[in-house]
């Protein structure tokens, strides 16, 4: 799809070079630049399990696919011209530097866009181009509310397992540019995309934030419970000692869970009769389904709640995720300086004719 678009990618850690992955697997030619002396600093994040002595990483294999590589020093003169020769062939430009940088290697926008006109500049950075700030996930799910509302009253705040806000910058980037591109073929100039962490994170808010914004609602940590809906996120044990979660958002939804494990007489229970009633008494609601699953496997009651379109679902580690056919066409291959490697893909959607 993409087979035309040339990208250099100078960007580094997670949201710059997934972004470059996303265009390489559209068939894209990218060109991933790093510093001899200082590489990609993911190339180090390591396991415990992984071999010391290899230059590449997991980490890194999980958002560098189908690039090519090239160490250059952009203090060095030489380095800086064979840079700006790509520039000049390119259609895309990736960084994530922080403030200053850019000017200092000589590699402002306006420069940028002097040597190349149809250029799309695509930038990363934490808090906005004009902040100094050096950003990491870790701190923007911390000032960006997400870790006051995720945990439980007893955990206290906790971060999410991935980094969360830079998968959600990419996708504001990926978007950015791609309307930069519609924009381009109109009128053959090209433009710079900017997209901070902060700004992602905070318009990743969604109901959350018109929770507050509406009704001054503070979100506090409720584990996997919505607080919106129940009963949604409660974890409940089934006989066989799995472990099962509902996402029940209609009334029809909680008529055929409770027509299942034989509690239709809370159907009419003005306790849990609407959706608001169920949110308030849902401690109790809990109580009562918790007693009832434990007489069912949890192959039973899925198979049942996926034949009659309730949301219910196991939950499953990642061994048993990638067990799943379906996630087995979502992975990547490939070798990368002499090792093999493997990643999701950063494509879910499919193009249907």
């Amino acid at each position: 799809m993409f087979e035309d678009l040339m990208i250099v990618d100078c960007s580094t850690v997670l949201a710059g070079p997934s972004v470059g992955t996303f265009f390489a697997e559209l068939g894209a030619s990218v060109i991933k630049i790093e510093n001899p002396a200082i590489p990609d600093v993911t190339r180090s994040w390591k396991l415990a399990s992984e071999d010391k002595n290899t230059t590449i990483s997991a980490y890194f294999s999980s958002v560098n696919y189908r690039k090519q590589y090239r160490k250059l020093d952009f203090k060095n003169s030489s380095d800086l011209d064979e840079l700006l020769k790509l520039v000049e062939r390119a259609d895309i430009f990736l960084s994530n530097f922080k403030k200053g940088d850019a000017g200092k290697f000589g590699l402002t926008d306006a420069f940028l866009h002097s040597i190349n006109p149809r250029l799309i500049i695509g930038k990363i950075s934490g808090f906005g181009t004009e902040s100094d700030r050096v950003a990491y996930d870790l701190i923007l799910q911390a000032e960006t509310g997400f870790m006051s509302m995720n945990g439980t009253p007893e955990s206290g705040p906790v971060k999410m397992p991935v980094a969360l806000i830079d998968v959600l910058a990419a996708h504001q980037l990926k978007e950015g540019i791609l309307t930069a591109l519609l924009q381009r073929a109109k009128t053959n100039r090209g433009k710079t995309v900017s997209v901070s962490l902060y700004d992602a994170a905070i318009c990743s808010l969604a109901n959350q934030a018109s929770n507050y914004l509406m009704e001054n609602h503070t979100p506090e940590r409720i584990g996997s419970l919505h607080p919106n809906i129940a009963p949604y996120g409660e974890i409940f044990i089934t006989k066989d000692g799995k472990s099962i979660t509902f996402a029940v958002g209609s009334n029809k939804h909680f008529e055929l869970l409770c027509g299942f494990l034989g509690l239709s007489g809370l159907v009419s229970d003005e306790r849990f009769a609407t959706n608001v009633n169920r949110v308030a008494n849902r401690t109790v609601l809990q109580k009562l389904i918790q007693e009832r699953i434990l007489h069912y496997n949890a192959d039973e009651v899925t198979e049942y709640m996926h034949r009659k379109q309730v949301p219910a679902g196991c939950i499953q580690d990642l061994k048993e995720v990638f067990r799943n056919p379906e996630s087995q066409k979502l992975i990547r291959t490939e070798q990368i300086e002499s090792k093999d490697t493997r990643r999701v893909s950063q494509i879910a959607f499919q193009f249907e004719s």
